[in-house]
């Protein structure tokens, strides 16, 4: 083998390696030209389209609306107005107007009504309450008054008198009793001194050393300092050696050092 077989591989890859070099560098051309034109492409901003205010691209002016790569009017119907907002529909109906099938149509407000506050719907006027498409007379019974709520039956009853069915009723407050609508059961307390019983109050019998008590609860008596409840009476609260009258009055505790036992104190070991 002379010298230039020796070097006739290398001399080969000499003349292919720059071909191939050749041909990556075409390639890449190739790719940068068509990104290059596809962002020249997207850069177009079509008639009424106007480059967005952050970000990259376009969008559409107001009035128009996106649809594929152009923009197109946005068509406002009779009794509407354009919002100036890229979102929605692009318009709104007038007040008293409602939007149907891309239109805006009249609100109907019957006899009785009026034009509730948003414009698209109504509302009955005081003393009416809606029936379907209508407004209808509320009936007030005697000693009743309308109330603002559009639940229930329109009305209520004044102090002293309770529903019944569609009347109203006066609420029998029974001797030695107040009216008093928070009273549960009834709407009516009884006078201090006296306890409910059904429909009527009764006087409450206050043993020897007791006294009326503030609360409704329990026997309406409680016992004087010094002195325990023992049935329907009071008895004498019996000290054991060592003990003093308790924070309430009617019971014991031991004195200090010393601990309870039954009915005992006993000094602590």
């Amino acid at each position: 083998m002379n010298k230039l077989d020796r070097f006739l591989p290398m001399s080969r890859l000499r003349i292919v390696a720059p071909l191939g070099y050749a041909s990556i560098f075409v390639a890449l051309l190739l790719v940068s030209a068509t990104a290059a034109l596809a962002q020249a492409g997207s850069s177009i901003i079509p008639e009424n389209g106007q480059p967005k205010r952050f970000g990259s691209g376009w969008e559409c002016k107001l009035g128009f609306r996106q649809k594929g790569d152009v923009c197109e009017a946005i068509v406002v119907p009779e009794n509407a107005y354009s919002t100036n907002k890229t979102y929605g529909q692009g318009w709104q109906c007038k007040r008293g107007f409602v939007s149907r099938n891309q239109n805006c149509v009249a609100v109907i407000v019957p006899e009785n009504a009026y034009l509730a506050d948003a414009g698209d719907g109504w509302k009955c006027s005081r003393g009416y309450r809606q029936d379907g498409d209508t407004c209808i007379a509320i009936s007030v019974p005697e000693s009743a008054y309308l109330t603002e709520s559009t639940r229930g039956n329109g009305w209520a009853c004044v102090k002293t008198f309770e529903e019944v069915g569609n009347s109203c009723i006066a609420i029998k407050v029974p001797e030695n009793a107040y009216f008093d609508d928070s009273g549960f059961p009834n709407k009516w307390r009884c006078l201090h001194g006296y306890r409910a019983e059904g429909d009527r109050c009764t006087p409450i019998d206050v043993p020897k050393n007791g006294y009326l008590s503030s609360s409704s609860f329990g026997k309406g008596w409680k016992c004087e300092r010094g002195f325990a409840i023992d049935g329907e009476t009071c008895t004498a609260v019996r000290l054991p050696e060592n003990a003093h009258l308790n924070s309430s009055g009617n019971g014991w505790s031991c004195d200090p050092q010393y601990r309870r036992r039954s009915t005992t104190c006993e000094l602590e070991s």
